[in-house]
């Protein structure tokens, strides 16, 4: 048996398997529905909240922290709203594959994203019939030998900018595609792409000092001015993208020296046997395929991902303008070839190849239903229907106004990274909870800016860890790394980064931050 070789032990002795993300997703939502027989139904009342953000007034409907009241029986109790096995509304456990498959609009999960998946999915596979990103590979590689290590720490920093400044997230899933190949030619693993990228959106996402989606809302909601606290944020987004860069590094080394320790090794193997015979065809890298055909394809490429900042930053665009345009640039990239005969492409064969490269994406859009039916199942109707979801949201909030000041502003961190297993939406975790922990940090003896801070920090740093975001979901998928694969790695990367939160929403409290 080689080295670079995993194989289960024979014998008496038994190796635990991980189960399927769909199992686990199986389980989850067994247990949501179990709830739903334990947990009366609660809502809330709304009202509107006005904020100015760059000069702009700016209203958001939130939930009314005083109004939440049960959905009472017929004798004046709180009442149960169980999960049937089957509903004909849709709302039965056995629908929840479906449901969730075919929920929300061509905005957001799951049907957005699911969409946007599959499209983005194919307009790469036409990029990546031409050849150009391989053979662009090679002679970066060749012309950056030595200088290697750079591409993680650069890459890292400049995806956890764009979570930073603008909120970066989905569009991290298209990156993704294209600096998968690159880190296995340089002797990594998809593990370490889902780092470089998403994860490091996220860290910025999540520690940033003027993202629109979550920061900038949430103090709206707070009552404090959008934008405030930038003297503590911008060190802390320093601290915690070298804290990210250190990590990923340290693992990227780890699995450089010895690939079999990679936890995608498995998934991996495929592509880089494919790449490695690639390699051997060619006499050196330095002189691989790299004509004008070739610089157009990337031009195209580098227009449309400028394009597409651009749009997100200047114009607000979201899922089905950024999907449109990836779709122009496959056609535009496929005509490219078709015309230089790039890899031999023809007509059929930019098909072809838009139909496997939406099919690579089939894996990560069936998660991301079934997460998204999850949610159905804990009623995802708003604040003001009788929910699940909005008891739990209660509870908390009273549990949380019942403990010590440094406590409440901890647990206040901690209840964020929960409940955004539910509500993955920055925004929209925003809207259902700092109406709530904002008033009750007046109480405990909290100020709002810390409350904002546990919210933000709690927001944005699990959503590297919950099956529920389609963001997610989808870069594992196209970096081809099992979700079960993908827990055994980040668990250790949560406890780091959830610590150094805790020391940051505890320390800001004890100095006043405010």
């Amino acid at each position: 048996m080689t080295a670079n070789t995993r194989a289960p032990e024979t014998g008496s002795k038994t190796s635990f398997t991980m189960p399927d993300t769909l199992v686990l997703i199986f389980f989850v939502a067994l247990f949501a529905a179990l709830l739903t027989y334990l947990v009366p139904v609660g809502s809330f009342d709304t009202q509107t909240v006005t904020f100015m953000q760059d000069g702009v007034e700016k209203s958001r409907e939130v939930v009314n922290p005083d109004s939440f009241r049960y959905a009472l029986d017929d004798e004046g109790e709180p009442r149960l709203a169980p999960v049937e096995p089957f509903d004909a509304s849709g709302k039965g456990f056995f629908n929840y594959m479906f449901e969730g498959l075919v929920s929300g609009d061509k905005w957001g999960s799951a049907i957005g994203v699911i969409m946007f998946m599959l499209v983005i999915g194919g307009s790469f596979g036409i990029v990546m019939a031409t050849g150009t990103i391989d053979n662009g590979i090679l002679r970066l590689i060749h012309h950056t030998q030595g200088r290697e290590f750079l591409f993680i720490p650069v890459l890292f920093a400049l995806f956890s900018l764009g979570g930073a400044v603008f909120g970066m997230g989905e569009e991290a899933i298209a990156f993704a595609i294209i600096i998968y190949p690159l880190m296995l030619r340089l002797g990594y693993d998809g593990i370490t792409t889902v780092m470089v990228t998403y994860v490091a959106t996220q860290v910025g996402f999540g520690a940033s000092w003027m993202n629109p989606f979550s920061v900038a809302i949430a103090q709206g909601i707070a009552g404090i001015p959008v934008m405030s606290g930038a003297a503590v944020r911008i060190p802390m987004w320093v601290g915690f993208t070298l804290l990210g860069i250190a990590f990923t590094l340290h693992y990227a080394r780890k699995v450089k020296r010895s690939p079999e320790l990679s936890y995608s090794f498995a998934t991996d193997a495929q592509l880089k046997h494919a790449a490695d015979k690639a390699d051997e065809s060619s006499t050196s890298p330095g002189a691989s395929r790299f004509n004008l055909g070739d610089m157009l394809v990337l031009a195209a490429i580098t227009a449309t991902m400028g394009w597409v900042i651009w749009g997100v930053v200047v114009k607000h665009w979201f899922i089905p303008e950024i999907a449109s345009q990836f779709f122009t640039m496959g056609l535009v990239v496929g005509v490219i070839g078709v015309v230089f005969k790039l890899n031999g492409l023809t007509a059929n064969g930019m098909a072809k190849a838009f139909k496997d490269g939406a099919a690579t994406m089939l894996e990560p859009c069936l998660l991301v239903g079934s997460a998204a039916g999850i949610l159905i199942l804990l009623g995802k109707g708003g604040p003001t229907e009788p929910s699940v979801l909005n008891s739990i949201l209660s509870a908390a909030g009273g549990f949380i106004g019942g403990l010590p000041d440094a406590l409440s502003a901890w647990f206040m961190l901690l209840f964020q990274s929960v409940f955004n297993f539910f509500v993955t939406s920055g925004s929209g975790q925003a809207a259902l909870t700092m109406p709530l922990m904002a008033p009750l940090a007046d109480i405990v003896g909290v100020s709002r800016q810390v409350a904002v801070l546990a919210f933000q920090l709690g927001d944005g740093f699990t959503n590297v860890l919950v099956p529920t975001s389609a963001s997610l979901m989808a870069t594992l998928g196209v970096c081809r790394v099992e979700f079960s694969a993908w827990l055994k790695f980040i668990w250790r990367f949560m406890l780091l980064i959830m610590a150094a939160a805790s020391v940051m929403v505890i320390g800001a409290h004890y100095l006043g931050f405010s």
